[in-house]
């Protein structure tokens, strides 16, 4: 049975995630380290862990697997999902594969080299997200979804 996973620390897209999962009968777990409103929806099921790094993801990497979808942003994150055969998606719509998560983990890395060698930190920082990301995100997690629950 495909469940929808959420990584909730700092995901703008989780009412539209719940919408999308409400729509298709698949329950959703929204995973944060706290500061999430619980949701009357009965397949949303937020889930509060611990206080510290990277607990959300390691909740979320320890569940997740073949047949269900993850919404993260964060690459080591996506890099165990795949790996353990979920469908995973950004926010933006893009999605991680076996054939991208070693190329987004290089840059990744690359990233951070540069900006531990730029003292100054002038580094504009992303762009803004958009009603655009957010259309890209809606078509993503339903063709995704309709994947997972495929097989």
């Amino acid at each position: 049975m495909t469940t929808l996973y959420v990584d909730g620390d700092a995901c703008p897209v989780k009412a539209e995630a719940e919408r999308v999962a409400t729509r298709h009968k698949v329950s959703m777990a929204l995973v944060s380290n706290g500061g999430l409103r619980p949701s009357a929806n009965p397949l949303v099921q937020v889930i509060v862990v611990s206080e510290g790094a990277d607990e959300a993801d390691k909740w979320i990497a320890e569940r997740c697997g073949a047949g269900d979808v993850v919404i993260t942003s964060d690459i080591p994150l996506a890099a165990k999902c795949v790996e353990a055969g979920a469908r995973v998606l950004r926010p933006n719509g893009e999605t991680f594969t076996t054939a991208n998560i070693g190329q987004q983990l290089a840059m990744r890395d690359l990233m951070a080299d540069l900006r531990a060698a730029n003292p100054l930190g002038t580094g504009g920082g992303g762009r803004p997200f958009g009603k655009a990301d957010r259309s890209r995100f809606l078509d993503a997690l339903e063709r995704e979804l309709r994947a997972a629950r495929r097989g």
